[in-house]
């Protein structure tokens, strides 16, 4: 059922990106999508939301899939318990709190994005006019990609059995603490690489897709970390080749 579950809201989100993609219905007056020269001083509170919305249904399509291990290892916790007559917790509560953390980031890209705009730094298909800009996102990711702190979190994202050692909470509320404090190790994990889509397209899915599998891979399988931080050395490359031929 947690399996279906995951496979349903996933397959629903990038279905719902698609879509945006397409420009049918009321997308079409998305800033910066399909309307070049909308000017974002007239953006409505309507334009708002739906670019809030866009980013919010983004993450859940692009980080749901790393977080299964993690989902899945607390749905069994809670089935186990209910055999033995013991409180559990629903595995939604935890799934709640850790998208609760990824709709915060997706406030704070849309702002950005919206900020973007108005300084006419972006494109109408969403990436970055300046060079300067686009070498300095792809320098910070790509030297992020080695720093311990991204290290420590990626730890913790890829060892599900000690998080659930060590965070395991009681009840509904306990459960999406723990989906937050999840959220917050992914979120710690992956933020600089989200900053890519600035570069590479908002709304570019083939993008999205990619830096979607390089986070599933970093969590998931045994080369992961140095996958990154070889992806890092080769961000940090291309970003100081912006940076000189913006210099």
């Amino acid at each position: 059922m947690t399996i279906g579950a995951l496979v349903a809201v996933t397959a629903g989100a990038w279905l719902w990106l698609l879509r945006m993609q397409s420009d049918v219905g009321p997308f079409r007056r998305m800033p910066g999508m399909t309307m070049p020269g909308m000017s974002m001083t007239t953006m409505s509170a309507t334009d708002a939301v739906m670019l809030f919305v866009m980013w919010t249904v983004m993450m859940a399509a692009m980080m749901l899939p790393s977080a299964a291990p993690m989902i899945l290892l607390v749905a069994s916790v809670n089935r186990r318990r209910r055999a033995q007559a013991r409180p559990a917790a629903p595995t939604a509560a935890f799934v709640a709190g850790y998208l609760i953390v990824w709709t915060g980031f997706s406030a704070a890209a849309a702002a950005a994005q919206w900020a973007l705009h108005q300084r006419a730094l972006l494109t109408p298909a969403m990436t970055t006019r300046s060079p300067l800009l686009g070498g300095l996102i792809l320098v910070v990711a790509g030297l992020y990609q080695w720093l311990p702190f991204k290290t420590a979190c990626l730890g913790h994202c890829r060892s599900p059995l000690h998080f659930i050692g060590s965070h395991w909470r009681e009840g509904t509320a306990g459960s999406i603490l723990m989906g937050l404090s999840h959220g917050l190790y992914c979120l710690g994990c992956c933020w600089a690489l989200m900053l890519l889509l600035f570069v590479a397209g908002v709304m570019n899915l083939a993008w999205v897709a990619a830096i979607a599998a390089l986070v599933l891979v970093e969590k998931v399988t045994r080369l992961g970390p140095r996958v990154g931080q070889v992806i890092g050395l080769a961000l940090v490359g291309y970003g100081a080749w912006l940076l000189a031929m913006a210099a």
